[in-house]
């Protein structure tokens, strides 16, 4: 009984020993090993005396591990943030690339070409610089363009890393309830590759863990979407798209066997990660600067167009477009045939009041034809989130009627629906009028000539004027010609004139083509026959005199044929002294005027003027071009600066937390190398119980002999 009892004792504590040597020596042949958990070794005692069931577990503190994940996450979203967001922001603040510098030298150069406003050289040099803001504008827009490409990539390549990752969680799951149930041991290398996987997979996106008692564990996402069940089934990631084809969305696509899978669009404002940082990047800093950049780029083409064509160029001709400006196709969104074709454009003169919204246009009503009636314009910005009025609403504008051609819609464009037929209710389209523009800009014309640098009318005092009143401004809102006289018809005939009462609206009288006071506070409008217009009666200002006419005058009133017309006759004159009776003044066309720099000044001028919308509440006080894309600038930068703030302190914490984990679950040298010396020395003592015992059993047998 002595021998049994030293025996089992002696016998139990070298298995013991030999099990605590073993691991030890694998936590110390682990030491380098990427992922793994420090082991230790427990025993039960007995009642009958030795040691009892060892079991090896590893060492691990579930909440230094978790935070250890939140850690990663942080820093792989952050990272790519941040150098994503630098690479742009370098761009930006470049002055070889800056739109800013561009700006000044061409409203530079328009300025002194209107010193001398015949100069071909000076005028080339409009047109030079003219280019170079273009080229500088494409150059950013191109990098960004080829950024989204990039990102594109990205998301397919991480989206597949991540796919692999949670697959191998999966699979792991299976291997891990497969290998306890055959042994009832934890089964250390599995554990170790599956946390492992589950790191990689929180550097990629916020991912939340939960471990139940038979060692599979459920992944989600911090959102709440599954990704590995329990059962080591699992969903995988997948890229669509709506309507843009270049504006990835993330989605999660169920696995089921036994039922129809589906797809779950993922909320990437809350996924976290790298993949997380690549959307924020796309978000928050690669589509609203190109649409920022794209919208300065259509305010400024369309103002300089708009003044040019308020001038009169070399040729004695009314200007036209220096910028020609680009068309939009519309993009069918999903369940809206692709075969629809629609098209938008910039309403001209109505540049200052785009935004950076992206348009989604609803078909509320069609004809019997299948031809639109009536449309639901949504403004949109550019992850596809509604825009938000000063109130907090969406922006949306209900019934709108449209009709054939195009058709003005709120914010600055016009749509048209190019097929006659086919349209039904409910069709959705999406025009993104500031995304690309900057890259689709070019220059209208190649000839200095076509630079309308001098004002189409001339005012002039008469030789016989006996008051002090001179002419201080003349002011031209509207070239436009048109025959037909349409709604948008200006006084000027495309002749080198204005209208005769035979080509005017009404058809009674002329343009205004002369004003003559009959007192120092009133004065007469004449046509270019001496028919009277209007009288005008108790002046106190000389300032827009024709303006004044159309409100006050009387006895004939200001004809109803030119008020019904939006801007007719399209200019007006401002005096300065004061008249006496019988001075007139004299409007014409500025004939042989190719001196004048008036236009050339108002369009320099246009540097300085708040032409650039700062949201879609009109009402917001607009910036200038400089402006705008100083808070481009200074928008990206501060993100690129707070965000690299970020990162610092999120990489402390991850040391902190590594640290932390390492303390618990990281294998110490020292630590192992004590364990050797006290396992070897428990060791040899078992041994040496052993031995004494088979000693003494030997000595009761030869005793008994």
């Amino acid at each position: 009984m002595i021998r049994t009892d030293l025996f089992n004792i002696a016998n139990s504590g070298v298995t013991a020993s030999s099990k605590l040597l073993n691991t030890t020596s694998n936590n110390i042949a682990n030491v380098n090993t990427e992922g793994y958990v420090r082991e230790r070794t427990v025993f039960e005692s007995t009642i009958l005396g030795g040691v009892g069931k060892g079991t090896t577990e590893r060492v691990i503190s579930i909440f230094a591990q978790n935070q250890l994940r939140r850690d990663i996450t942080s820093v792989g979203e952050l990272e790519t943030f941040v150098e994503k967001t630098n690479s742009l922001d370098n761009l930006l603040a470049s002055e070889a690339n800056s739109i800013a510098d561009g700006l000044s030298q061409f409203f530079a150069a328009i300025q002194t070409a209107s010193d001398d406003p015949t100069n071909l050289a000076s005028r080339e040099a409009v047109l030079g610089k003219a280019s170079g803001l273009l080229s500088r504008m494409s150059t950013l827009s191109d990098f960004m363009e080829a950024k989204e490409e990039e990102l594109n990539l990205e998301f397919t390549s991480q989206i597949e890393r991540a796919n692999s990752l949670i697959a191998s969680i999966g699979e792991l799951n299976t291997a891990v309830l497969t290998a306890r149930g055959g042994s009832g041991e934890e089964p250390g290398a599995l554990l170790n590759e599956r946390d492992k996987a589950i790191n990689e997979l929180a550097e990629l996106m916020s991912v939340e863990v939960r471990e139940n008692q038979y060692g599979s564990v459920v992944v989600n996402l911090s959102s709440g979407e599954s990704l590995v069940l329990e059962d080591g089934s699992f969903n995988l990631f997948e890229l669509g798209n709506d309507a843009d084809l270049t504006f990835k969305e993330l989605q999660l696509t169920t696995n089921f066997a036994n039922k129809q899978n589906t797809a779950i669009n993922v909320n990437e404002k809350d996924l976290g990660g790298s993949l997380g940082g690549l959307f924020r990047f796309r978000d928050e800093i690669l589509g609203p600067a190109q649409r920022d950049i794209g919208q300065m780029a259509l305010a400024m083409a369309d103002a300089v167009n708009q003044q040019n064509r308020l001038g009169m160029d070399l040729d004695l001709q009314l200007g036209g477009d220096i910028f020609s400006m680009p068309e939009f196709t519309g993009l069918p969104f999903s369940g809206t045939p692709d075969n629809l074709p629609v098209r938008a454009q910039v309403t001209a003169g109505q540049g200052n009041q785009l935004t950076d919204a992206d348009y989604k246009i609803t078909v509320d009503a069609v004809n019997g034809a299948g031809f639109p009636t009536s449309v639901t314009v949504e403004l949109l910005n550019g992850d596809g989130t509604p825009k938000k009025d000063a109130s907090g609403a969406d922006v949306v504008f209900t019934g709108i009627s449209v009709g054939a051609g195009f058709n003005e819609l709120p914010g600055g464009i016009e749509v048209e629906f190019q097929a006659a037929t086919g349209y039904s209710v409910d069709n959705e389209f999406l025009i993104q009028p500031s995304k690309y523009a900057a890259s689709d800009l070019t220059l209208a014309t190649d000839r200095p000539e076509d630079l309308a640098f001098a004002a189409p009318l001339r005012a002039e005092a008469s030789l016989s004027n006996l008051g002090d009143a001179t002419v201080s401004k003349v002011s031209i809102s509207n070239t436009t010609v048109d025959a037909a006289l349409g709604a948008e018809a200006s006084a000027f005939d495309g002749a080198g004139g204005i209208h005769s009462a035979a080509a005017a609206p009404g058809g009674t009288v002329g343009a205004p083509a002369q004003i003559v006071f009959t007192s120092a506070s009133d004065f007469q409008v004449l046509d270019d026959a001496g028919n009277v217009i209007t009288n005008v009666s108790g002046v106190t200002s000389f300032d827009n005199l024709l303006a004044q006419a159309e409100a006050n005058g009387t006895g004939p009133a200001w004809p109803a044929a030119f008020s019904a017309l939006d801007d007719y006759p399209g200019y007006d004159v401002s005096l300065s002294g004061i008249p006496v009776a019988g001075d007139s003044f004299n409007l014409t066309y500025n004939t042989d005027g190719i001196a004048d720099n008036t236009n050339a000044e108002e369009m320099a001028a246009l540097q300085r003027e708040s032409l650039v919308q700062l949201s879609s509440d009109s009402s917001n006080k607009q910036r200038t071009f400089h402006d705008a894309y100083s808070s481009l600038v200074g928008r990206v930068g501060e993100k690129s600066a707070t965000a690299q703030i970020s990162l610092d302190a999120a990489e402390a914490m991850k040391v902190q937390s590594e640290n932390w984990f390492d303390s618990t679950s990281g294998v110490s040298l020292d630590e192992e190398a004590a364990n050797l010396v006290r396992y070897q020395q428990s060791y040899a003592a078992a041994a040496r119980i052993l031995t004494t015992a088979q000693e003494l059993f030997d000595t009761i047998l030869s005793a008994a002999r």
